[in-house]
Parts: C-alpha cells; structure tokens; sequence
C-alpha cells in the first residue's frame, strides 16, 4: 500500500511519464472477457453494452494498411476519408469530437480535436496493435468528455516476462505490398524477456503512391481528369493521362514503439512506454478536386507531418487491501504537431497553419469486492496547453508575413474528474451495473488583435457535469441472453470549439464564440443475443441517442458584420452554437453460422437513421453522420494450413433528399442523380482472402480486394476507394 501511495504521488507530481484461444471473428461467445467497459476484465456475459473485439490474428489475416481500416474491416464501424491519408470513424450517427480514441490507458482526444473530419486514428499502427474494443454508445461514466457516440481502445504489444529464468526472445518481421496504391510496408517487433524485466521494440514503415480507383459502377465524375502543376514558375492544368489515378493523394508514415517493463514481486508491475507516429506531407484530396468558376481552384492543398509521440508510465498493484483489491495508474505526456499548407492557383503566397499540442494526464483506477458485487472507482485530471502560429510565404521571394493562426496561441484546456461503478449478480442469472461520474472542465486563452480585429480579448470557461448509467443483463439460459442500458454523456467545448478561425466552405467563415456550453446525451439501448457454441450466435441491438445544446453553426456578425473579407474574399460570418438538438436511432445485427467444422458464415448489418437542427435555420434535418446502411457478409475456411475468407462489403444508396443540407453542398465530391442534385450511390466489393502456413515460423498471404473493380466513392468522402487490388504479405515468427 506505501509502495502504491508514492507511486500516486510522484506520478500526479511530475505528471510528464504518461498501459482463452483467440477467435478471428471480431464478434465473440457469451463467456469472452472483455476490458474496454471499466477498463478491467469482466465477462462479456455480465456488460450491457454491445462491444466489438479484434484480435492480432484477425488483424494479421485482414492486412488493414491503417488503424482505420481496422475499424472498417469489422463490418460495425463506418469510417469517411477526406483523402488516402486519414480516416475519420462514425459510431451510431457521431463522429470526430464526439466520439473517444483511448491507447493502453491514454485517451487520445485533445483541446484542438474538431467536429469536422478528424484523420489522428491512423497515428495508431495497425501492425503494434494486440487487441482493439469498441465500446458503442456512452462511455463517459468511465472516460469522461467526447465519449458519446462510442469509445475506440486499443492495446498496443504488450512487453511479456520470461516464463521461466532462461530468457525469452520472440519477435516477428512482415513485408506486404499492395497493388492499388503501390503500398510498401515493413515491420518488425522483438520482445525480449526475463525474469523480472522485459523490452519490447516495434517498428513499421509504410509508403503509399497515389490510389487508383476502380472501372466499374461510378460515374465519371469521380475520374482525375486534370490536376495543377507548377510548371516554369506557372500553375498549369495538365491532363491526366491516367484519369483513375488520383494524383496528389500518396503519402507515407512511421511508427515506432518501445517498452520497458519490471516486475519487482508478484503484486506489484511497472511500465514505461514511448510511441512515435510520423507522416510525411499528406495532401487532401478532397480539397485539390474543387473547383472555382470551372477551374481547379488550389495548387497546393496538404498537411504538413502529422506528429505524435507519447511518454507513458504504468504501475499496477494487486495485492489486496482494504481500499482495493486491484489498482492502476497511468500518467502520460503527449506532444501533438500538425499543419494545414494552402496556396490558391495562379496565386504565388503559400498559406500555413500549425498546431502543436502539449498534453498531461493522470488516472488512477481500481476495484474492490463490496458484498456480491465489485466497486470500480478511480479519478482523471487532463491539461492541455496549445500553441498555434500562421504564416504567409511567397514562393517567389521567400518574403514572409504573419496570417492569423487558427486557434489563440497559448489557450489552455483541463478536465478532471472522479467516478464509480458498482456491478452485483443479483441472482445467477441477473447482472446489474450502474454508477455515477461527476467531472469539471476549464478553459482559456487569449485572441490576437494584431491581425484581426476581435470584438474581444480573452476568453475563459469553467463548467462542471454528472453523467451516470444503468444496466441489466438477464441470462434466461446458456443460450440466451438480454441486454437493457441507459447511460448519459456529455462534451465540453474545447479550443476548436470557442477559439477557431477557419473557412468552413468557400465563401463562409467561422469566427470564434467563447460563450459556448456543454453538450448532453442520453442513450437508451437493448439487445438480444442467441447462442450455441460452434453452431451459431445471433445478435441484435436497438438504440436510441438524443443529445441536446448540440454544437452547430449559426449565421453571425463579426464587429457589427454579417460578412468580412478572408483570404481576399468576401465571406458570410458563422460561429458555433448551442443552438441544436440532435436524434438518432437504429439497430446493429450479426449473425455466425456454422455450417460445418470448418466453414463459418457470418453477416454483420448496421442501420442508423438521425435528425439533427440545421446549421442555418432551426429546423430538423437529416444527420450528417449517419452513413447509409452498410454491412459485410464472409464465408471463411479453414483446412490443415490454408485459411480463406469470401466477404462482399456493401453500402446502400442515400438520396439528395436524405443528404444533411451540408454534404448537400459538397458538390465535388457527390454523384449527380437524374435531376443533377448530388447523391451517395450504393455499392459493393467482393473480396478473396488467403493464409498458407509454410511452417511454424513463416505465413504467406495472399488477397484480392474489390475482384470485380468497381468504382466507388464512401459517403462524404473527399478520395475514391480503391479498385481491383492485390495484397501480398509475408510474416516471419521467432
């Protein structure tokens, strides 16, 4: 208990050193142990919410090029990309800010996360990844602010002890190459371990050229016909000889992780880890598609190397006393860096942005058997501190003036905040969890008049929030089992919110309002689940969001102004709002079927319907983060060293009428429908996947996605996916 009383202590004082047999199913049986939820192992069988599981080996099998597309291979997440370089996840009908990324303990999310397309979950390797969960619905009684919608965790390699004195040195190595996009990755990890240390190291190098969409199915509208080149000092339009290459949409990345581990006894486990995550300059897409008065209208638009590197340290204590029977603290420090480049055609001043983010956090977690049931209890504090700048170059000269940099350089951003959960078995078959979390919030800054004139000079705001939940989980029988759950969630404004200046679409401009206030969710969800191991598992989940003082945009003035010159023209003055409410509804299924030993068939269908008020008028329109029905359906083998998987991934169509009036708006990136009005067209890919075991230290796999090569494009994606494309990997085990 002292041994845990100064490690508390010295980590809330430095602050800075802020972790069964596999199923290759992302879905698991009723009895799998899960973590996400309280962020300690429990039975699958006894939480009430529905959460998704990925394993390494489905990850190893399913070759995803990013974290993202992790996500998107499970079939239950929808993930938007603006270009190849990003990927922004929708969890029933939230997206970006309003939903939380969490890695080995540390959430992600920062003062600067946005509520348009957020592209930071690729910073999270793939290939380093153990196990991810998706927790869906709130998850703020645990995590706090931005869990509305759902909570992402992942767990990086975990740094393994010698099982015995000798010591222990496994690793593995993997090369893949995929065709559509000429991706080029490199991996490899070692662990080495002895009795009471261990180290691991992991490295992956990734190079992606750019994407080439498919033939089939899309409307020439997606092809690349023309794109900007800076030729002899000049921008010129030159034709694209090869139209389903998206030019200007390749880019690469590192990751790098290293652990050190020491278990001094039995009870007592400590961790330190430092994650590094780089791109190189990834150009959106989305951006270098539009067009002005029948022209290409930028000739650079990119962002600059994505950063993230993370300091964590863990120590876990399990010997029992009587304020826990188990704790965990987790300190970290991270230190974030991007950048927005801009230069219009035929206009010699380059446009830059930058933002680096300096961010502290502390929690401490722990459980304690109270009775029949388990008290979880613990406590969060977070701080962020934000430095943004902006310049003006011009490529000719090299002459430089400062620009208005997007959020107030040195605005500061803190939450904090204490919780518990009590889960009891109040008969065998009867779970029961509920609990309570009370959180604070504080932020500040101050705006720089020099460049802009604001009506204001500082801004301040310190907001406190409950959020609480309640679930039950009967088990009629082994093979039944009914879920029922009602939780709340919340967000607090963060710097992006009150502090930002940007142009939102051409010819609209959001200024900063630093009078915002929390947003509020309630959720409502059930589910059933029918099972019987090796047979078959059915599974379906109803749910209902109602979130209220929604952040939305609204027309404003700026110093008496409904419309201010930026960036030379004349823009329409907007500030964000809580001005809206927003509704969401749907249902989740999956279903696995055995047909024999060796052949699974599985099916997994998401359905997500939302209304939400209108950035300009207050009325009720349809959801802007409610993708389209989508789904996958597989057939997997398994046969002495072969595996192989069929699946087809599917969408449905959304029509113009259905589309929120904002993507309405985004006409370079939408098919045309008969009436020329913009729509997202359904569509679907078949998709073959194969592993061979060459022996017990060398797989080879092999797939081919998108067989039939259609063309498509993802609801309210910038980039084109890619067309017919062979993946080649081979994995090496020590």
């Amino acid at each position: 208990m002292r041994l845990y009383l100064v490690t508390l202590f010295l980590l809330g004082f430095t602050g800075v050193f802020s972790q069964q047999k596999e199923k290759d199913s992302v879905y698991k049986d009723l009895s799998e142990v899960t973590i996400s939820v309280n962020k300690w192992e429990q039975q699958q069988n006894e939480v009430p919410n529905k959460i998704a599981k990925i394993n390494k080996s489905s990850i190893v099998f399913n070759n995803p090029q990013t974290s993202a597309d992790l996500l998107a291979q499970t079939g239950a997440v929808f993930i938007q990309k603006s270009q190849l370089g990003g990927g922004s996840p929708m969890i029933r009908g939230f997206a970006t800010n309003r939903v939380l990324l969490v890695v080995d303990g540390v959430r992600m999310n920062n003062a600067i996360y946005r509520s348009g397309n957020l592209q930071n979950i690729i910073s999270i390797d793939a290939l380093n990844t153990e196990t991810a969960e998706v927790i869906f619905g709130p998850g703020s009684l645990i995590y706090g602010s931005d869990a509305i919608g759902g909570v992402m965790d992942f767990h990086s390699l975990q740094a393994r002890l010698a099982a015995t004195k000798k010591t222990s040195i496994k690793g593995s190595a993997l090369t893949r190459y995929s065709s559509a996009n000429h991706e080029k990755t490199a991996h490899a990890d070692i662990n080495v371990g002895l009795k009471k240390w261990a180290f691991l190291s992991s490295f992956t190098y990734s190079s992606f050229d750019d994407l080439k969409m498919g033939i089939h199915g899309g409307q020439d509208s997606y092809l690349r016909p023309e794109y900007i080149e800076r030729i002899n000092g000049i921008d010129s339009i030159v034709k694209n000889d090869h139209s389903r290459v998206q030019a200007f949409s390749g880019y690469n990345q590192v990751n790098f992780n290293q652990k050190i581990r020491f278990k001094p006894n039995k009870y007592t486990d400590f961790q330190y880890s430092f994650t590094y995550a780089g791109t190189g300059n990834a150009p959106r897409y989305d951006r270098l598609i539009q067009y002005r008065n029948g022209r290409l209208r930028f000739a650079e638009w990119y962002y600059g190397p994505m950063l993230w590197r993370m300091h964590t340290f863990q120590a876990s204590f399990t010997k029992k006393t009587k304020w826990y029977d188990e704790a965990k603290v987790v300190a970290a420090y991270q230190n974030y860096e991007e950048s927005r480049i801009d230069r219009t055609r035929n206009n010699n001043n380059r446009n830059t942005q930058t933002e680096k983010v300096a961010a502290y956090s502390f929690n401490a977690d722990h459980n304690k058997q109270l009775g029949q049931g388990i008290l979880f209890y613990g406590a969060e504090y977070v701080h962020n501190k934000v430095g943004s700048f902006g310049e003006t170059s011009n490529i000719i000269t090299g002459n430089k003036i400062p620009l208005a940099s997007r959020y107030p350089n040195g605005s500061q951003w803190s939450t904090a905040g204490i919780y518990a959960s009590y889960k009891i078995n109040l008969q065998p078959k009867i779970t029961f969890t509920t609990g309570l979390r009370f959180n604070t919030n504080a932020l500040n800054g101050s705006f720089d008049t020099s460049i802009i004139k604001f009506p204001y000079q500082k801004f301040s705001l310190n907001k406190a929030a409950i959020t609480g939940n309640a679930g039950l989980v009967y088990r009629l029988t082994e093979r039944w089992q009914l879920n029922a759950n009602i939780a709340t969630g919340f967000r607090m404004p963060n710097i992006d919110d009150i502090g930002k200046l940007f142009e939102s679409a051409p010819g609209n401009i959001t200024v900063p309002n630093p009078n915002l206030g929390a947003e509020y969710a309630w959720n409502f969800e059930t589910g059933i689940i029918h099972s019987i191991e090796n047979k078959y598992y059915l599974e379906l989940n109803l749910f209902y969001s109602l979130l209220n003082n929604a952040i939305v945009r609204r027309p404003a003035t700026f110093n008496g102004q409904d419309s201010i010159l930026f960036g030379g023209i004349l823009s329409r003055v907007e500030q964000l709002q809580n001005a809206a409410k927003a509704t969401v509804w749907g249902l989740q299924a999956n279903v696995q079927l055995w047909l024999t030993k060796k052949l699974q068939f599985e099916t997994a269908v998401n359905m997500v319907k939302g209304k939400e008020t209108d950035d300009t008028k207050n009325q009720q329109v349809p959801l802007r983060h409610a993708p389209p029905i989508y789904g996958n359906t597989s057939l997997k083998m398994q046969h002495k060293n072969w595996k192989l998987e069929l699946v087809s991934f599917y969408n449905s169509a959304i029509k113009n009428k259905d589309l929120a009036p904002s993507e309405q708006a985004k006409t370079d990136i939408y098919a045309k429908d008969s009436n020329g009005k913009p729509y997202s067209p359904g569509w679907y890919t078949l998709n073959l996947r194969t592993a061979y075991v060459i022996n017990k230290n060398l797989t080879a796999n092999i797939g081919w996605e998108n067989i039939t090569n259609q063309r498509y494009r993802s609801y309210s994606s910038g980039i084109v996916s890619a067309g017919s494309n062979i993946i080649a990997s081979a994995r090496f085990v020590f």
